[in-house]
């Protein structure tokens, strides 16, 4: 009776630049911003490229010079990203295709310096990164936008309203309504996820996260069975009752059974062949 895991394949760089992190003697100085000769010579390099024609056997050397002067000014601004989930290489990687983007956009002819112009668009390319790849779920950009949008607001209302905002806090400031903004904090849950493998204590030798979780148990199906079997237990006649007790739950042969209630074997099989038959009868009706 009691039968229920980025895509993030770096873009090839040109010849000459490493995939792991550049070592180089220019290095950018604390506000990320290189020195004055290493922007004098970019300069010069960057006028040269920008007057070569697409052909010319001597872009290819120009440019990877150029990027090799900026490698530091990149790897900085990666720096600064580096506590949000993401590995490091991967954001230095990220970081030197931003660049290599400014070399291959950079016009000398709008008199604006080298590094204004390349700054924006490595952090630019940065964030698209952190929007577009760093998820572990993908979720629409709206939502991911919205994401950040709350995690700048809670910021700015915590130090406003001395305290930890509400959902309700949270949607007004930002004008939309409190399930939106639900679904933006709920949204913060898919940016990373963590592998069944991971170690829970942080030793390779204890559980691991999936020996935690639950799993189906088959005796729950039991339970539900028995809350249905017991009241059509109920309803058959007490000797009847009393045969199924000694069968099912006193583990008696039916010879045994007959003995105690002073009965046949042959009557006591067949009280119990139709006392079963009710019984599936009932739970076949239930179901």
């Amino acid at each position: 009776m009691t039968n229920l895991l980025q895509e993030a394949a770096p873009a090839t760089l040109p010849r000459g630049i490493s995939n792991q992190r550049t070592s180089t003697p220019h290095r950018a100085p604390a506000e990320g911003r290189p020195d004055k000769a290493v922007d004098a010579r970019a300069r010069i390099l960057l006028t040269r490229l920008a007057e070569l024609p697409d052909d010319h056997v001597d872009r290819t050397r120009i440019r990877e010079r150029i990027i090799e002067l900026y490698v530091p000014l990149a790897e900085y601004l990666a720096r600064r990203f580096r506590n949000r989930g993401e590995p490091y290489d991967d954001l230095s990687q990220v970081a030197v295709i931003g660049l290599i983007k400014s070399v291959d956009g950079y016009d000398p002819g709008r008199g604006v310096e080298f590094a204004s112009y390349a700054i924006p668009t490595i952090v630019g390319e940065l964030k698209r990164h952190f929007r577009d790849k760093g998820w572990s779920v993908r979720v629409p950009r709206r939502l991911q936008e919205l994401k950040l949008e709350l995690a700048k607001a809670v910021g700015e209302l915590t130090q406003q309203l001395q305290r930890s905002p509400t959902v309700a806090d949270l949607a007004k400031h930002l004008g939309i309504s409190e399930d939106e903004c639900l679904s933006g904090l709920d949204t913060a849950n898919a940016y990373s996820a963590l592998s069944l493998h991971t170690p829970v204590a942080g030793q390779d030798s204890g559980p691991e996260v999936m020996d935690l979780l639950g799993d189906e148990d088959p005796g729950l199906q039991g339970v539900e069975d028995r809350a249905t079997l017991r009241p059509l237990i109920r309803q058959l006649p007490a000797r009847e009752q009393k045969i199924i007790g000694l069968r099912f739950f006193g583990n008696l042969t039916q010879s045994q059974i007959a003995q105690e209630i002073g009965i046949s074997q042959m009557h006591v099989s067949r009280l119990l062949a139709r006392s079963l038959k009710q019984l599936r009868e009932g739970m076949l009706a239930v179901d």
